[in-house]
């Protein structure tokens, strides 16, 4: 398996503890619909939030959150309706970035961007 695919998922499994540990309840870790998937999808007070984790050894180059360019959040939003029709949710949706910067080594550094966009206004 390539490091960066070892990376991500050790950002997500931190970016996971971190939420949980914020107060929201985890639904779904890495939920596919096609080749559409969303990383983390939980449950926030009273909102459906969709988590985007974006993972780097370091932000020397680019902000994580700068990944997510217009065409991933049209993705991520076909993804999360799909999956609040096929669970039934019908809730308020909010879409969050987490970044988890580091290298699995020892501490990494989390940055929660709650309500990160609205792919509905782009």
């Amino acid at each position: 398996m390539a490091e960066h695919n070892d990376r991500g998922r050790w950002g997500e499994q931190k970016a996971a503890e971190y939420l949980e540990r914020c107060g929201l309840r985890i639904l779904e870790r890495d939920w596919r619909d096609g080749h559409r998937d969303l990383d983390i999808v939980a449950i926030d007070a009273d909102q459906l939030v969709v988590v985007e984790v974006k993972t780097r050894r370091n932000d020397d180059v680019m902000a994580p959150e700068l990944a997510v360019d217009a065409r991933k959040m049209r993705n991520l939003a076909i993804a999360a309706a799909k999956y609040a029709k096929a669970c039934g949710i019908d809730m308020p949706l909010r879409f969050d970035i987490v970044t988890v910067t580091g290298t699995g080594d020892g501490d990494c550094k989390i940055n929660h961007i709650e309500d990160a966009f609205n792919p509905i206004m782009r």
